[in-house]
């Protein structure tokens, strides 16, 4: 017989030291963590050739690398908060700082990129899109990372499914759980890669010079539709989007989309008033 689903059982750790007399609770090292961390260690040597190749000193590159990892977390965890656990969260503001029992939202990461960023580019005297438009490679390969960590989490998965690439995720509803799902994490994962070799081709296709706020702006654009599409055929991260025609992650796609096609627009007509 066919195969007609695929059996996903792995464990989100990779491995689990035991509580100890000097390990008090134990301590894991989950695959997530590990995918999350590399996002910032090849972003990282993505920008170094990108900045040698354009002359700024790698000085300049570690502070920014500083400013990506606190702004990044920082927004990510603040953005699950308050966009989908408000209610619990602002009545256990201490809960916030638990990162490690889980909850970044990529929504708020961005907007916690952008304000990184912001303050980034006004300490070294740096047009912000040119900031960001070198930043954009980097988070479109982040984003692929983050996403098969997910997939590692076995968590933010589709609706059920009955196509042959279907996912039995074992790990949320246990043995013998036979109704397959979308693993739209890996729909994500692969969308990104694809985005992230585009944008990084197109950075060196017009000589590490490309109009001011392209690559920004096709990140904004492909990333987020990507992300509106696909959310079509999650599973409610929350209870409250049962109800909702949009769910939260669509809502909050939408104004970054206009702002890509903005952009776009405007990085189209320098090009134009360059030739």
């Amino acid at each position: 017989m066919q195969l007609s689903y695929i059996v996903w059982n792995i464990r989100p750790e990779i491995f689990i030291l035991p509580d100890t007399w000097f390990l008090v609770g134990g301590f894991s090292v989950r695959w997530y963590g590990l995918l999350f961390a590399l996002g910032f260690i090849f972003g990282y040597l993505i920008l170094q050739k990108i900045f040698k190749k354009e002359g700024v000193p790698i000085k300049v590159l570690d502070d920014l690398a500083t400013y990506m990892i606190i702004f990044t977390i920082v927004g990510a965890r603040l953005g699950h908060c308050l966009f989908y656990e408000p209610g619990y969260y602002l009545s256990h503001p201490l809960d916030i700082l638990k990162i490690w029992e889980g909850g970044l939202a990529s929504h708020g990461a961005a907007v916690g990129i952008l304000i990184g960023i912001y303050f980034f580019a006004k300490q070294y005297h740096k047009h912000f899109l040119w900031v960001m438009d070198r930043i954009a490679i980097v988070v479109a390969l982040a984003g692929f990372l983050i996403r098969m960590g997910n997939l590692m989490n076995s968590e933010i998965f589709g609706d059920a499914t009955t196509l042959p690439w279907g996912f039995i995720f074992v790990q949320n509803f246990g043995e013998g759980y036979t109704i397959a799902n979308h693993p739209t994490q890996i729909y994500e994962a692969f969308a990104y890669l694809g985005l992230f070799v585009f944008l990084y081709r197109y950075y060196w296709k017009h000589n590490g010079a490309p109009a001011e706020g392209a690559l920004f702006g096709y990140l904004l654009v492909i990333l987020w539709s990507i992300r509106f599409l696909i959310e079509f055929i999650k599973l409610p991260q929350v209870d409250f989007e049962n109800t909702m025609l949009l769910n939260m992650g669509q809502i909050l796609s939408i104004p970054l989309i206009i702002m890509g096609f903005v952009l776009i627009g405007r990085s189209r007509k320098i090009i134009t008033k360059k030739n």
